[in-house]
């Protein structure tokens, strides 16, 4: 059973190298492979023979055959001794003989090896000398063309010798041309140069007319604008004559009455230097009429020029002022602005309880005493009906660049009042729902602080104003 699996290896085998080398030899080398069936045929014969010492020939059943077979078995068994070593021997030869096929096998493996070898460097040796051929052919053109350059040069000089001769008498024929044409052109040149000199001094003399024309009309622009501003400087006086000439208000004596304790400046021009035109606050005060918009029998508590009452009136809304300043009061009336001169104290006291819708106060609780503030926020909550809204504007103490610009301006400012202490006066007097907001960032009118850290800037250099905004429950 073993010799017929080993017999069918071989046979797997041969025929596996024959599928990989049908023509009998090893790749394109013409290497013939030893055929190696005949030695395992032979093998397989002896290993048959070895099997078959000491077994009897079969014959037909029967008597005498039994009788036959058991001789032959005790003859056997008798000669077992005289051919052991004969069978032995044999066993050893069959097993040199599968010893050699099986070297003679792996022979055949390691010369297919080699072989794929020899074709791997032959191939690569081929390509070299493919690569090699090609690079001789490149050099065998290069050196034709070489030696076609070389050939086109000898020809390339003889020509180029003859252009240098036509050439050089060329040159020598127009540089003699040329220096009659310059003595001629010289003579020309010197009488088109006087020209040229008179034409340039006409268009200087032309240029310098139009630079002085020039110049006089910018000096007249400037006349005109220095003119312009004079005249807006006149305007403005003028306007601020006729500011007063309303604020005219006469008494028994047929002048105007002063308070003993009023300063005495001229609070118009005040107003306009510190605190800004009637535009600029007329502009401001779009962020109270929002808040206005939809009240009535609004009260404008120091009302100055009158920019809230303007702006009231253009949005719909019903407001009235008051102010201790006869010339504000005029100005606002010839502005056709409801207005009256009164104390606030005093106007607030008149007026019945529940009576005004809303209440607009800028920059005036600065100026009250501090005993007094606590009063005047009292009679707003009694005077103003529930859901009536109050504004005031202040200069915010919390930054402290007020005290080094506007605050002090005013003579008759008494103390700043904080946001917090405000807001609990209004508390006190049945005032809710407050808000605060800060107005003109100080870092817009002084550059400087943007040098300082953020947090710090807005801690203590934040808004120059605050209004607050409260309403009546």
């Amino acid at each position: 059973m073993a010799a017929d699996e080993l017999t069918a290896a071989i046979r797997e085998i041969q025929q596996r190298v024959r599928a990989r080398h049908p023509n009998g030899v090893i790749g394109g080398t013409n290497i013939p492979i030893p055929d190696l069936t005949p030695l395992a045929r032979a093998r397989d014969a002896a290993e048959g023979k070895v099997a078959a010492i000491g077994t009897v020939n079969p014959r037909r059943g029967g008597l005498s055959n039994s009788i036959v077979q058991r001789i032959k078995k005790l003859v056997a068994r008798a000669l077992d001794w005289h051919v052991r070593e004969q069978v032995e021997f044999n066993r050893a030869i069959v097993a040199s003989l599968q010893a050699n096929i099986e070297t003679m096998a792996e022979m055949n493996r390691v010369v297919v090896q080699v072989a794929a070898g020899f074709e791997q460097q032959i191939a690569a040796l081929r390509s070299e000398i493919v690569g090699t051929e090609a690079k001789m052919e490149i050099l065998l053109r290069e050196a034709r063309e070489l030696k076609d350059v070389r050939l086109h040069w000898s020809q390339w000089r003889v020509e180029w010798e003859e252009k240098m001769t036509r050439h050089e008498v060329h040159v020598l024929r127009t540089i003699a041309d040329l220096q009659g044409a310059y003595q001629h052109r010289l003579t020309l040149t010197e009488v088109s140069f006087r020209a040229a000199m008179d034409a340039q001094h006409r268009e200087f003399t032309a240029s310098m007319e139009r630079d002085t024309l020039r110049l006089q009309e910018r000096f007249w622009k400037d006349f005109e604008a220095v003119h312009l501003e004079f005249e807006k400087l006149i305007h403005n006086e003028l306007r601020i004559v006729r500011q007063r000439g309303f604020a005219q208000v006469p008494t028994a004596a047929g002048v105007r009455e002063t308070p003993a304790e009023e300063i005495s400046l001229d609070w118009l021009r005040f107003a306009d230097t510190f605190r800004g035109s009637d535009q600029y606050v007329l502009a401001r005060q779009q962020l109270y009429i929002s808040r206005f918009a939809g009240h009535t029998d609004v009260l404008d508590i120091g009302c100055g020029r009158g920019e809230f009452l303007e702006a009231a009136k253009a949005a719909g809304i019903s407001a009235g002022g008051i102010d201790l300043s006869e010339e504000n009061v005029g100005l606002c009336r010839a502005k056709g602005l409801d207005a009256a001169r009164a104390d606030l104290f005093v106007h607030l006291a008149e007026q019945a309880d529940s009576s005004l819708g809303g209440i607009y106060c800028s920059q005036v609780v600065e100026h009250l005493p501090p005993n007094r503030l606590p009063e005047f926020i009292r009679l707003a909550g009694q005077k103003l009906r529930r859901g009536a809204l109050i504004a005031i504007e202040t200069p915010n103490p919390e930054c402290l660049a007020i005290f080094a610009t506007h605050f002090y301006i005013d003579p008759t400012h008494t103390r700043p009042v904080p946001s917090a202490l405000l807001a609990f006066y209004l508390r006190e007097s049945g005032f809710g729902r407050i808000e605060v907001e800060r107005l003109s960032p100080a870092i817009e009118t002084m550059p400087s602080l943007a040098s300082l850290p953020e947090d710090f800037r807005n801690a203590f250099f934040g808004a120059l104003d605050y209004a607050i905004f409260a309403e009546r429950l």
